[in-house]
């Protein structure tokens, strides 16, 4: 797997899975979990790439998901794409090590975000 998308609303989902296609990432496979615990055992199992995720969700906020999956030892890049901007919240993100696209976003945003961390 490349990018595991991982967000409780599959409507959202399919906007970023559009997005990233639209970006150029179109020949790069795509997982989805619809919530954090589904995405930790996705990350263990499966050892996507990149992980791009909500901040907001049941079970598990995303910053506990980055949290579980850094504890593993893991440093899969990964992404919060969420309407939350706080500096609190980017601030807690980028000192877990992850980058942040603000909604709305856009296929340019997804991909300034991503092209550090990935090829098309």
């Amino acid at each position: 797997m490349d990018i595991l998308l991982v967000d409780d609303s599959k409507t959202m989902r399919q906007l970023v899975k559009r997005a990233l296609r639209q970006a150029g990432y179109e020949n790069l496979q795509i997982g989805e979990a619809g919530n954090g615990a589904e995405a930790l055992g996705m990350v263990q199992a499966e050892q996507p790439r990149l992980v791009l995720s909500d901040w907001n969700m049941p079970e598990m906020l995303g910053i506990d998901l980055l949290k579980q999956v850094r504890g593993g030892n893991c440093e899969v890049p990964f992404g919060f794409i969420t309407s939350e901007s706080s500096d609190d919240i980017r601030e807690a993100a980028m000192s877990a090590g992850a980058f942040f696209i603000t909604k709305p976003f856009t296929p340019e945003s997804i991909d300034a975000a991503l092209s550090p961390h990935m090829s098309k």
